[in-house]
């Protein structure tokens, strides 16, 4: 075994396999799958997008999410230290650990805004909860939600909570607050517990909306419009769009698998378990179009309304549906767990660097880098009131019209991950041992030589072209 720098032999470790399933299941899913990944099927056009999504899923996520892992508990250290100990134990240069320190870099960022957002997610869920506690208290718990607001003045709260900054502050505070007391309690007591709980709460909400969507929503509209493949909708764009989601809705980038890897044991298959991760992570997105898209449909919305169909259209949905006041709030319950699972992993990232790299006491790190982000999210809600004109990168073509939030949005989409992700299919494929490659993945003779092609040769293309592309986009024409 490597032996890390920074005392990889204190490293602590998962209780079971189970456990590092959730948790890695939980960082994967998250607001990528229950949010953008419904709103980019519905700009898509649904079937041919999705069907494209899982492919690449297929060929390039799923061997992606087993090379992270992998580096992880080959290197058993931080993001950075786990890379520079493979190559280290593989005869290359310790250079490659910059792709380590993009990771990091890119999982600060995201938790920045990713923070703000989880706070609107916060604020939907007290407005449902309130609605519903004051129906049930009326006496008509089962009542559409939010009964006597005009839609209109529905699909305003987002902006009158753009405009709350005092408000916005403390939803964002309150997340923030979360996500630091799960990582400063540790591994066992803090991220273990909470993928324990958490997860198999979300799948229960998740299955239970979905089965209340099929009942008294537009099921089977929702299933022809998202398996019934319409190709000549499958655009360039389309097809980079659905590569782009597929490999970034599984937290691939982002420090998060290599971290946890490291706290995996050797005995566990790490093959199978990618498997698991990737498959849990699809179907959750898929089942969330089978969620939303019915409800959507029932009450004659636009599936192609965009980033604001789960906090503006779907808020109006619910006051025309059947005890809607209580669906809102369970709808948002379970999107507050798939952020905060999220959340997690990406505050795990930086932390542990701060452990192994900087010999800090966890809960040092955890409070180093929690009020980092914290300040860097304060930055960016406001870029959507008061700072809404601020152009932080207006000299960058693609970023000339991008207020700040949406530019760390941006950067770490368009830059960060992609790059950090090519750069792990080639040190994966190209540089590291193979012995030790094929002794981490556990696979053998066609599936190793299956794999590694897919690590080697399509997963580098289909990163680079998301790369190219998110850069210059005017190269995709229509």
């Amino acid at each position: 075994m490597v032996a890390a720098a920074g005392g990889a032999a204190s490293q602590p470790g998962w209780s079971s396999r189970t456990a590092f399933v959730l948790a890695a299941v939980g960082a994967a899913v998250g607001l990528g799958n229950v949010w953008r990944f419904p709103t980019l099927a519905g700009e898509n056009g649904g079937g041919a997008f999705v069907l494209f999504y899982i492919g690449c899923v297929v060929l390039i996520g799923l061997p992606l999410i087993l090379s992270e892992i992998l580096i992880g508990r080959a290197g058993r250290s931080d993001a950075v230290d786990s890379v520079r100990n493979v190559a280290r134990e593989s005869g290359v240069s310790e250079k490659w650990a910059i792709f380590g320190v993009f990771e990091v870099v890119a999982a600060f960022m995201i938790l920045g805004f990713y923070s703000v957002v989880a706070g609107w997610v916060l604020y939907y869920a007290g407005v449902f909860g309130a609605d519903f506690f004051g129906a049930l208290f009326s006496g008509a718990p089962f009542a559409g939600a939010l009964i006597g607001e005009a839609p209109e003045a529905i699909q305003g709260r987002m902006g009158d909570l753009f405009g709350n900054i005092p408000l916005l502050i403390a939803m964002h505070t309150v997340f923030m607050g979360i996500t630091f007391w799960v990582i400063a309690r540790g591994v066992h007591d803090g991220i273990e517990k909470a993928a324990l709980y958490l997860m198999p709460a979300f799948f229960v909400l998740l299955l239970v909306i979905t089965i209340y969507g099929a009942f008294v929503g537009e099921f089977s509209q929702a299933v022809a419009f998202l398996f019934t493949p319409d190709f000549s909708k499958l655009t360039a764009p389309v097809m980079n769009t659905a590569l782009g989601q597929a490999l970034f809705s599984m937290s691939l980038g982002s420090a998060a698998l290599m971290t946890y890897g490291a706290y995996v044991s050797k005995e566990t298959r790490l093959a199978p378990t990618a498997g698991m991760i990737a498959l849990a992570d699809t179907g959750v997105a898929i089942i969330a179009g089978l969620m939303i898209f019915p409800i959507v449909f029932a009450v004659g919305l636009d599936p192609a309304a965009g980033p604001t169909l789960v906090f503006q259209s779907l808020p109006v949905a619910f006051q025309q549906m059947p005890a809607g006041s209580l669906v809102g709030l369970l709808f948002f319950i379970l999107i507050f767990f798939a952020a905060l699972t999220s959340s997690i992993s990406l505050l795990e990232g930086p932390t542990s660097w701060g452990i192994n790299a900087r010999g800090w006491s966890r809960l040092k790190s955890a409070t180093v880098f929690s009020i980092g982000t914290y300040l860097l999210g304060i930055i960016c809600l406001l870029s959507l009131n008061v700072w809404g004109d601020v152009r932080l990168l207006g000299f960058w073509s693609i970023f000339a019209e991008s207020n700040i939030f949406d530019v760390v949005d941006g950067f770490t989409g368009k830059v960060l991950l992609p790059v950090s992700a090519l750069l792990t299919a080639i040190f994966v494929g190209w540089r590291a041992d193979k012995k030790l490659v094929e002794n981490e993945t556990g696979l053998e003779g066609g599936m190793f030589a299956l794999w590694r092609f897919l690590v080697c040769w399509l997963a580098p293309v289909g990163v680079a072209l998301i790369l190219v592309f998110g850069l210059f986009p005017g190269l995709l024409g229509g």
